[in-house]
């Protein structure tokens, strides 16, 4: 096993504990201003050990609660800018981020997406899942959620 492997094998066995044995007074909400205010009953993200899972961002504005102009493109870059202010508000950065779900309402559009994600993350890139999705909220064309892993 190289030694990247049992770090990896390490901080997974970390986090199985962490999560297992956390109790609500465990658990810290996230919340800055500096992203769009959650439409429902849910939190920007929420902090377990050393764990961050971020809610998805969307395509609006903070501040001005509209959504990005510029099409696809523009949707997709101001959801990737939310999911970094998200990331810098929680004390980290997206290097940090170790997961990401993107949600988009044309899957014929991934190649630009991926293209726009390569432009907010470096290598090693985080694992990503991408789901075509029919409908997203307030009609936008993107959400995008992510899991963080902070150090030390």
């Amino acid at each position: 096993m190289t030694q990247a492997a049992e770090i990896c094998e390490v901080q997974i066995a970390q986090t199985q504990n962490n999560l297992a044995t956390a109790t609500t007074s465990d658990l810290n909400i996230i919340y800055t201003d500096k992203a769009p205010v959650p439409l429902g009953t849910y939190s920007q993200g929420v902090k377990v050990g050393n764990m961050i899972f971020l809610a998805a961002q969307t395509p609006v504005v903070p501040g001005t609660n509209d959504i990005a102009e510029g099409g696809f493109e523009g949707q997709v870059r101001q959801t990737f800018s939310n999911l970094k202010t998200m990331a810098k508000a929680c004390g980290g950065t997206l290097a940090d981020v170790v997961q990401v779900t993107v949600y988009i309402t044309d899957i014929s559009k991934f190649a630009t997406m991926n293209t726009i994600m390569a432009e907010y993350f470096t290598q090693p890139y985080p694992a990503r899942t991408t789901v075509g999705a029919a409908q997203l909220a307030r009609n936008t064309m993107v959400a995008i959620d992510a899991i963080m892993v902070t150090r030390g």
